[in-house]
């Protein structure tokens, strides 16, 4: 899931650096509110920088970075706040919205109904007897073979 979410931001890296012509966000970050209302914050959140972001709604509740294999230079986050923002329709809260980062940009505004924890797949207790191995190999595929 990390890596497609890596690749996912890698490719829109390029259109976040390709917007250089626009007025610093940090300019514009720090006189403005970012607004809560889920269109009016998809349409604004990527004008602001992470501090301007902080400082408006604090620390995230949960924070993953990725890195860079080579250099260990952080090179995207995905953060997570709870009932941050209002849905436009009956104005309740989402439970989690999540911002993924590349560099100070946000490129991505995930809205959950779930506190965005993964959710357990495996069971929580494992199974005592192990499965048993297959004792004859199975028949090669020919392109003869019927089904």
């Amino acid at each position: 899931m990390r890596a497609l979410l890596l690749a996912l931001l890698v490719t829109l890296s390029g259109t976040a650096a390709a917007e250089t012509n626009e007025p610093p966000a940090q300019d514009q970050g720090t006189h403005a509110t970012i607004p809560i209302a889920e269109k009016d914050f998809v349409s604004n959140i990527n004008k602001f920088e992470k501090n301007a972001i902080i400082k408006q709604f604090g620390e995230p509740s949960g924070r993953t970075d990725i890195k860079s294999g080579k250099t260990g230079e952080v090179i995207a986050s995905i953060w997570h706040y709870h009932f941050l923002n209002t849905s436009d329709a009956d104005g309740a809260y989402y439970p989690t919205t999540e911002l993924d980062f590349i560099g100070e940009k946000v490129v991505l505004v995930v809205f959950m109904n779930n506190n965005g924890e993964k959710l357990n797949s495996e069971p929580t207790e494992p199974s005592q007897q192990a499965p048993e191995e297959q004792e004859e190999p199975l028949p090669e595929f020919s392109p003869e073979m019927s089904i």
